[in-house]
């Protein structure tokens, strides 16, 4: 078998576009894949249609020497676009060797490590008890029992930080007091927090009430300061969206600076790099919540992931919304995914139906602070 051709299509899922990528081979099967929707979504077709040129003619079977010539071959560090190019090439051939094989391709990763998939979905409100509202009706939907919002009530580049706290501190005792004990809330102050004295304070405020986990405080680039910050702090700390490779989470865990990690599918490099970094992360006793804000086909790819990983703890979930061009979407049972014995990844993508989509354009935007510099998103 042989590589033929790779395809790119922009794609939307909701509001937000979604690059696929499809790999044809000269057996007629076929893979899919999703790249991480970093902003410049057309970017993608281009490092593709590079990266076909250095793959074309080999067998997608074989992952490992694939993915290891692309890393050589690209000689520097293929920084954002190139690994979530990457990310969608090695999902698509993971999705041809399971088909090839006749089987799903959580079964040539070692099969079920668990029977089905925790997922947990974002939800939020202007107060604790419209939270508390909001997670309930996604328990009566799907049967969620686990939830992630954001801490900050107030406005935080213009408040007092101590109010900034003592806000979140209400506004999380507002959800216990108004949900089933044994629910979980995790919360993220997405990145937004420069000074880790400040993410400590924040952590200790949320603290009294039990959160599931506490993400990304902190951006990602000064190791130290996030071993110093778990070592002070009496809630699990998780990160990991912002990182890349198992070198950089190498470095995150040799340093005990996470109890989580967060690494994105789409975004890491692909299925065989998670794969080395759930390794790492079990080593040195360190769980996997990935970091999953994609479409449906990125949720298949993370269920193949999911359900044959021990350290696995629990999966981002966003519901498919008005997706036309998935087949079958993998939706929650009881709070759950359930895997499928299908080959590949479970599903497939109308192609008809993304060939006619139009390009949505979409970008993060910075606030500013009352002084006019910029904050962080």
């Amino acid at each position: 078998m042989k590589i033929t051709a790779m395809r790119t299509f922009v794609t939307v899922d909701g509001s937000r576009p979604r690059a696929l990528i499809k790999v044809e081979t000269d057996e007629g099967i076929h893979g899919w894949g999703e790249a991480y929707c970093h902003g410049p979504e057309l970017a993608i077709e281009p490092i593709v249609d590079y990266i076909f040129e250095m793959i074309k003619g080999e067998d997608p079977r074989r992952i490992e020497f694939i993915m290891l010539k692309l890393f050589q071959q690209f000689r520097f560090p293929p920084g954002a676009l190139g690994l979530a190019a990457m990310s969608g090439v090695d999902h698509a051939l993971w999705d041809i060797s399971g088909k090839a094989a006749d089987l799903p391709v959580y079964m040539l990763l070692g099969g079920k490590a668990r029977d089905r998939v925790q997922v947990y979905r974002s939800t939020g409100g202007p107060s604790g008890k419209a939270a508390a509202d909001s997670a309930r009706k996604l328990h009566e939907d799907w049967g969620f029992t686990a939830f992630k919002t954001g801490p900050f009530q107030l406005p935080p580049e213009s408040t007092r930080w101590g109010l900034v706290c003592a806000a979140a501190a209400a506004y999380f005792e507002g959800i216990r007091d108004n949900t089933p004990d044994e629910w979980e809330f995790a919360f993220d102050p997405h990145a937004k927090i420069f000074e880790p004295i400040r993410a400590l304070q924040l952590a200790n405020a949320l603290a009294p009430y039990d959160p599931y986990f506490y993400e990304e405080p902190l951006r990602p680039e000064h190791i130290p300061a996030w071993a110093k910050l778990r070592a002070q702090m009496q809630v699990p700390l998780a990160t990991g969206e912002s990182l890349y490779t198992r070198f950089e989470f190498l470095d995150l865990m040799a340093n005990q600076a996470a109890d989580i990690i967060q690494p994105d599918i789409c975004a890491c490099g692909g299925l065989l790099e998670m794969r080395k970094i759930a390794a790492i992360a079990e080593a040195h006793y360190v769980s996997v919540a990935p970091h999953n804000p994609m479409g449906p086909l990125a949720t298949a790819v993370n269920v193949q992931f999911a359900i044959s990983t021990p350290n696995f703890k629990i999966l981002e979930y966003l519901l498919p919304g008005d997706n036309h061009w998935l087949d079958d979407p993998y939706t929650p049972v009881d709070g759950f995914l359930e895997p499928r014995d299908r080959p590949g990844l479970g599903v497939d993508v109308d192609e008809e139906a993304v060939s006619h989509d139009e390009y949505v354009h979409w970008q993060r935007t910075c606030r500013l602070r009352p002084d006019g510099s910029t904050d962080y998103i």
